[in-house]
This record gives structure tokens, sequence and C-alpha cells, in this order.
């Protein structure tokens, strides 16, 4: 079937002077999960990760993704003729090199610039003009092939009270001016959908587990353009009172589809962009009429640092998210090999958990639930039709989260199902002390994650281990679990913008982890607000504040490997652990709590 699409794609290819086809994860937002709409890049290759991109020539086909994807991809690109280039690796071209590399003197490169980033574009058109050759940017590759695809999603969109967002869109619209101000820009034109999410205090279900809706927002000094309504589709996504709200703000709501028009309609003024999260379609339309100042979203900075309100919705959040994932750690403790499991049935009974309790709205995530070598893949997603069976030994992986009304969660624990080897309790033990390591972390202000992350590797490195992720992602409040720009990792991903000063209030998650292909896979991880610590003369210390609070499974810590200060971290995290969660249980429940945070 790939094969088959492949071929009707280098038809079309021919047809349309294009030598060299680029197809991208994304979609006319930048998007890093997309509606079914957007995954064109999973119907030509038939690899279903979320990251990847798809190259394809005349004669060959390569698919381009990071260190999480590598064993998931080898397995389904077998059989297609794709080439996987394992990013990172030694010998294995970058993207760009490989571009270069397979485009000949004079051969054209064709895309969708409505999912190709706009600073990914320019880059392209380098290498073309080297080469003698165009970029033929307005190239659909599903148009015309891809018969029965989605349509493009359309639901209700709802407003996030105060009481959640803690801030008003008046408020968050004049900060924004000020940054304009800043600038000397006219206007600012917000293309993300997680920026605009949360400037509007407006949230959706347009992509499955992203509270976000398709829309472009456009900020003057004196209008506000929100290009977002639907009802050409066939749907009514604003409700009376959702557009009550936006004119009481003075936002002016406009089609969905009229934003490029509308684009291409301005002239002679100076716009604020960031370029980085814009498509190249849009770039092209200000290209040469408007002055562009390209910079990060000053929304997108905003977002990041939670306020007062949503810090301490965000504590009761993970309190709500701590009961459901605590009381599923003791359902599959006390079961394992009494009651039939498996990775979907186990996921599933954790999601009815977490939809008991207040506020829940949906899981943040596709949870991962990974038994024994299916562990090893990272974002592993178990099919009910190929899902394990999980029996009384060995690990199993969970990596979940949920979206409430007070925020957004994801948290992974690796639960000792049984009989483990002395290497795998030595692995789970060094991705404990690697956790621990981290979320104690004082630094002076001013540091950011690539500072840090280290904190968590070294001691893997000290063994010659090492895990292909990061060690931690920002995480957004009701909105994208993966949010930028603070995260902890060793290297800046190139064009990449997640390398921020952690700010107070900004969160990300803790996650190191270890992938043995074949046998097993762990990582444990909490989420951790920043925050301020003492003042002094070297500056202003920082700390981490926990957010999430669940058992790590005790089972698989070989204590004799831990140090003195690492065992008093963890008997003071299982105290507290403990203090707020025993509310919740009872009888049997809170016995097992009590060995389950036991001191060691």
């Amino acid at each position: 079937m790939i094969q088959e699409r492949l071929t009707r794609l280098r038809d079309k290819m021919e047809a349309a002077d294009v030598d060299c086809c680029l197809i991208p994860t994304s979609d006319d937002h930048d998007s890093e999960y997309v509606s079914g709409f957007f995954t064109v890049r999973r119907f030509f290759s038939g690899f279903t990760g979320s990251a990847g991109t798809l190259v394809v020539t005349g004669k060959e086909a390569a698919l381009f993704t990071d260190g999480r994807y590598f064993i998931q991809a080898r397995k389904q690109l077998a059989g297609t003729g794709i080439k996987l280039m394992e990013m990172g690796e030694p010998d294995v071209p970058t993207l760009k090199e490989y571009l270069e590399e397979q485009i000949k003197e004079g051969q054209n490169l064709g895309f969708d610039g409505k999912v190709v980033q706009a600073g990914e574009a320019a880059e392209y058109e380098e290498i073309l003009q080297k080469k003698q050759g165009k970029v033929i940017w307005d190239f659909e590759p599903a148009e015309g092939i891809w018969q029965d695809r989605p349509s493009l999603p359309h639901a209700p969109v709802f407003r996030l009270e105060e009481c959640y967002s803690g801030e008003s869109l008046a408020d968050k619209l004049k900060r924004v001016r000020q940054e304009m101000e800043k600038e000397k820009a006219d206007v600012h034109i917000i293309t993300s959908l997680d920026d605009i999410a949360w400037l509007f205090n407006l949230r959706g279900s347009d992509i499955d587990h992203c509270p976000v809706f398709l829309a472009y927002a456009v900020i003057r000094m004196d209008e506000v353009l929100l290009f977002a309504d639907k009802r050409e589709f066939g749907e009514v996504v604003f409700a009376d009172e959702v557009k009550g709200y936006l004119e009481e703000n003075g936002v002016t709501l406009l089609p969905y589809q009229d934003f490029y028009r509308y684009v291409a309609s301005m002239d002679g003024i100076r716009a604020l962009v960031c370029k980085g999260r814009m498509n190249y379609r849009t770039d092209r339309l200000l290209e040469g009429r408007l002055e562009v100042v390209d910079r990060i979203n000053p929304t997108t900075v905003m977002k990041a640092v939670k306020n007062q309100t949503e810090m301490e919705n965000l504590r009761k959040a993970h309190l709500k998210d701590g009961v459901a994932v605590t009381r599923f750690m003791y359902w599959l403790k006390t079961n394992i090999g009494k009651l039939p499991m498996t990775e979907i049935t186990a996921g599933r009974y954790l999601e009815q958990l977490r939809k008991e309790q207040e506020h829940f709205i949906e899981p943040s995530f596709e949870t991962i639930c990974a038994y024994g070598a299916n562990g090893a893949i990272v974002h592993y997603s178990a099919k009910e039709e190929n899902c394990a069976v999980i029996e009384p030994k060995g690990f199993l992986m969970v990596d979940s989260g949920g979206h409430y009304l007070e925020g957004s969660t994801d948290i992974t624990r690796t639960f000792v199902m049984g009989e483990i080897t002395k290497e795998m309790k030595e692995h789970f033990t060094l991705v404990l002390q690697a956790m621990l390591h981290l979320r104690s972390t004082r630094f002076l202000y001013g540091c950011k994650g690539l500072n840090l992350d280290i904190r968590a590797r070294e001691v893997f490195w000290e063994r010659g281990l090492d895990y292909k992720h990061g060690t931690g992602h920002g995480v957004g409040y009701l909105l994208n679990v993966h949010e930028g720009p603070n995260s902890f990792r060793w290297k800046q991903i190139p064009g990449g913008v997640e390398s921020a000063v952690l700010e107070e209030g900004m969160v990300t998650t803790d996650e190191p982890g270890i992938y043995i292909e074949g046998s097993h896979g762990i990582r444990t991880e909490n989420e951790l607000l920043c925050r301020k610590g003492e003042k002094n003369g070297y500056g202003q210390f920082m700390y981490f504040e926990d957010l999430t609070w669940v058992p790590i499974d005790l089972d698989g810590v070989d204590v004799s490997l831990l140090s003195e200060k690492e065992r008093t971290q963890l008997n003071d995290y299982h105290k507290i652990v403990f203090e707020k969660l025993n509310p919740y249980f009872t009888n049997e429940e809170l016995e097992w709590l009590k060995e389950a945070t036991r001191e060691v």
C-alpha cells in the first residue's frame, strides 16, 4: 500500500516538475500533534510517530526522526522501501545535508508551504539557489491521491474562566501591546494555536489531547481579529456566550478561511511575527510589503510563566491526578496474576480512574502503557490487535496525563509486576537517582535547562549509558503537554527555541529513562515548578517544587546503590506523598499506601 502511494506521488511530482518532495509532520500552525486531516506524512510512510520528515525523490525515499522513535520506525518502515534516517547518530546526515546531496543541479524541491516553518523554508531556498533550482512551495502531496482524507476539525470552543486562567483577556492584550510598542510594531500576527488559546482564554478540541482550536489572530493597537469561525464548514463553533465574551473585549470574529486573504491585503506597516512558528505561505504573503520583526511570540514566554492562580490550581490538579495514578498502582500490584490484564485494559482502567476526578476533561496525550520489551520503545502506542498481556514478572511502564480545568499533568511510573533481574533493578535505581538529583538542584537565576541537564545524566554517563531524549519539557496550563521555551536537555535542537532562562512559575518535567531493546524500558517522571529561593550577595537562588505526588515502586530499588543523601530524598518524598494522599484512601488501600511509601 505504501509503495503504491509513493508511486502515485512520484507521478504527481513528475507532472509538477518536482524532483524532490518534502513532507513534514505539521499543520498550518506548526503544531507538534495534528488532526487527521494533516497526517500526510503518516499516509505516505505508514510511520505513526509524532515527529518525522519524509523526503521522496524519483528513486528513493527517506524518513528522518529522532531517538524516541528509532525502534518504532524500524518496525513500521519495514517493507516500504523507505530508508530510516536516525537523526543525531554518527554518519547520519542532517535533513539539510541530505537535501543538498539528493537535489542535483537545476532540480526543484516541492512542499506545501502551509505546513513548513518560514525559517526552515528559508534554508531550503538557500540550497536550491546553490543548485540553480527553485522551491515550489504550493505543492500539496496528498491532493488528488488521498481520497478518503479526514475533513478539517471544527469542535466547539469554550471559555476558560478567570478563576482558572488567573488573568483576563484585556490584561493579556495589554501586555502583548506593550511588547509591540517595544518593537515599534503596528501589528502582531499569531498563527500558533497554543499561543492563541492562552491569549484569548479559550479552549477547544480540534486536535486530540490538545485543548486548542484552529485559528489565526491579528493584534493591532486599536483592534483584535480572530480568524476562527467555522460556519462555512457546517458547524457552530462559537456559542453565543463565547461570542458575547469576545465582543465585550473588542475582538472581531472572522471566518477561519479568510486569514490569507486578509494578510495579502496588509501593506506598508511594521509587523511582529515569529518565523519559527509561522508557516512559509504566510511569510511569502508578507515579504516585500511589510517590515517584519522576527522574534519569539511574546505570549510564548508569558504562558510558560504560570501566575499565582495557575500555580495554586496546578497543585490541586496534580493532587487529583496523584490519587488516580496511585489507586491505579494499588490495583496493578494487588491484582497482577489474579485478573487478566493487557496494555490496553490497564490503560483504560487508569483513564477511568482519572474520569472519576472532578473537572477532568480528557487525557493530556495518548497513554503509553508498555509492558516488557515494549517499554524500550520510548513513545510506544499499544494497539488492540497486538497489545501485550501483562504477566506477574518484569516491568510495566506507564506514561500518562490528564487535562483538568485546574491544569495539565504528565507523569511516568515504572511498576514492578513480579520477578526482575539484578540488571533491571540496577537500571531502575539509576533512573531514580537521576530523577532525584535533578529535582533537588539549587541554582542561581540565569540558568537554563542546558545548564542543569547534567544533573540527571551524570549517573548514566559515569557508566557509559544514556537515553536518546531530553530530560524534560515544559508543560502548558490546560494546553499542550509539550510547551516551550523551557526544557532540560544537554544540547540545543537546531533551530529550536527551547533554551530559556528558568523563571519562577515555569513547569518542567524531570523524566530520565533507560531503554534496552528487546528487554525493558524504565522511565520515572515528576513535574517540577520553578520557584525563587534565597537571595543573597551571590544572587537569586532558585529551586524546584514537586507537583507530582505518586509513590515510586520500591520493589525496583536496590537500596545498596543509594547514597545516604539519596535515601533521605526518597524517604522525604514518600513521607509527603503519604501525607497528601492518605485522606483519600481507606482500609486495605490505606494499609497498602503506608507500605508503598515506607522508609528505606
